[in-house]
């Protein structure tokens, strides 16, 4: 099970930078396994993205914007639905994982 997380490389967008910070920033904290997919590099991933978030979920104007997180190919929300998780204490359950991560002696 590996958490995707949709992103860009650019910095010039300070909200859209601040809330990956914030995803990231989570996942790791909660030693969240995931992977970051440039969508600025990789024309098929945005394409993927794009696809594959839900029609009540797009924008009426434009396409969606970063970070959209998915769970291997399963949907999970937008930055706002991540937020409102973890205000909520439901994050691990809008991530689809059935509890936060045990932490193993053997990786230290």
């Amino acid at each position: 099970l590996v958490i995707k997380l949709q992103d860009v490389d650019w910095a010039s967008v300070s909200n859209v930078k601040k809330h990956q910070q914030a995803v990231v920033g989570f996942l790791e904290a909660n030693r969240i396994s995931f992977q970051e997919v440039d969508i600025t590099m990789l024309e098929e991933q945005r394409l993927w993205m794009y696809r594959n978030i839900p029609r009540d979920k797009q924008p009426e104007k434009g396409n969606p914007l970063p970070p959209q997180i998915f769970n291997e190919d399963r949907y999970c929300g937008d930055y706002e639905d991540f937020f409102q998780s973890k205000e909520d204490n439901t994050v691990f359950a809008f991530l689809g994982l059935s509890s936060q991560p045990s932490v193993k002696d053997s990786e230290s």
